[in-house]
């Protein structure tokens, strides 16, 4: 193996350059550590969790512990932004429907109140005189509105933190797939690439999306239960005329709709990168290995069509999608998060960050700050990370 910078030994070597990755080398540089940032393929490429046009920012969550996070990520995402000059986040409404009773409307109520959160709680007729001939739901459906919600531009959003990483030092290398990460002695880490080069680094943060089990199991022998899904999200074209009632900048909310138990979790965002194209898709997807994708058809299509016909009022042609693109979900069995070292003989000298299971981009410019701090400082400051541990799966491994 040769060396890929000499004798150089960085502070913090990060390898996987999506979002996460990205947003970790932003707040590394930003602290004037030496910081590599390694991609295994071509910098914003398309075959993980990281590109396309659109992702929802909401702080409607169910779970108590995810609503600090995305409220300081709403400040971070304006804060990036200013600094880099263009914008990613696109401000708007947000809407959740579903079933009454359903348990995870009613802990969305129950955040709300516990972190007075204002919103609005509608009925049919309520929820049709907020937006008249647009959407509908059934009788027995409820609507909770806020005001916080919006649309991160998740390719661009990449990029940016990618530039203000390297603006502030840091050095980025993308078509560097890491093989292999060993310890040395008390000094940190070696990182090992396919092309033959290591790198000297003191702290490693691994941020692989889909490929974080296949990596972290041959340098650890630790398995984490995270799977792979290939997803896929879809565009359907707004009746000629109504182009302007879904469109972003108006009253035309970013949405997800909990169908009840055996249905599909709907979400999707007002028309913003298709001018009279409005994306809707399913959260969840089929089972795949991301070296030997499937590039499917879709997951449950049908569902989501019938949901469009009924939800948009025939507004919105649910007949076919016009644009579809694939995306990878890495899933946990709890759909929690891992954020935590890796432990064994690494001890706190590698930091795991994976499993966002399909909702994590809205928050990444916190997790890359958190990530950051759990690799130099050994803790992360104003987060309880404690939901994110990997402790709280049964492990298999060798350490």
């Amino acid at each position: 193996m040769q060396s890929g910078r000499g004798n150089e030994v960085f502070d913090v070597i990060i390898v996987g350059g999506g979002v996460m990755g990205s947003a970790t080398a932003y707040h590394a540089a930003k602290r004037g550590l030496r910081t590599l940032l390694l991609e295994q393929f071509d910098f914003l490429h398309h075959r993980g969790s990281s590109h396309g046009e659109s992702r929802t920012i909401r702080a409607t969550y169910p779970q108590h512990h995810y609503y600090p996070l995305v409220m300081e990520s709403y400040t971070l995402w304006q804060q990036a932004q200013a600094q880099i000059g263009y914008t990613v986040y696109f401000p708007a409404h947000h809407l959740d429907i579903g079933p009454a009773q359903e348990p995870i409307l009613r802990a969305v109520i129950d955040n709300c109140r516990r972190h007075a959160m204002p919103h609005e709680i509608f009925n049919r007729r309520q929820l049709a005189a907020k937006f008249p001939g647009r959407i509908d739901m059934p009788d027995d459906w409820i609507g909770i509105f806020n005001r916080l919600g919006g649309i991160i531009k998740p390719t661009k959003a990449v990029a940016m933190f990618q530039s203000l990483a390297h603006k502030n030092g840091a050095v980025l290398k993308d078509k560097a797939e890491v093989i292999d990460v060993k310890k040395e002695g008390e000094n940190g880490v070696v990182v090992f690439t396919s092309n033959g080069e290591s790198y000297r680094g003191r702290k490693c943060v691994v941020t692989v999306g889909a490929w974080v089990n296949k990596l972290v199991k041959k340098v650890s022998g630790v398995e984490l239960p995270i799977q792979p899904l290939e997803t896929h999200v879809f565009y359907w074209r707004v009746k000629e005329g109504h182009e302007g009632d879904f469109a972003v900048g108006g009253d035309f909310p970013t949405f997800a709709s909990c169908t009840g138990e055996g249905g599909i979790y709907v979400y999707g965002t007002p028309s913003l990168e298709f001018p009279g194209l409005v994306k809707v898709a399913v959260h969840g997807g089929n089972p795949c290995d991301p070296d030997k994708r499937p590039w499917g058809s879709g997951y449950r299509v049908q569902d989501l069509k019938k949901w469009i016909q009924h939800t948009f009022m025939g507004l919105v042609d649910s007949s076919e999608p016009v644009v579809k693109q694939a995306c990878m979900y890495s899933m946990t069995p709890d759909e929690d998060f891992i954020v935590d070292f890796l432990g064994g003989e690494f001890g706190k000298d590698v930091v795991v960050g994976g499993g966002f299971s399909g909702h994590g981009f809205k928050m990444a410019p916190v997790i890359g700050r958190v990530l950051t701090e759990l690799a130099v400082d050994g803790v992360a400051s104003g987060v309880d990370i404690k939901p994110f541990r990997i402790s709280r799966f049964s492990m298999n491994s060798r350490i």
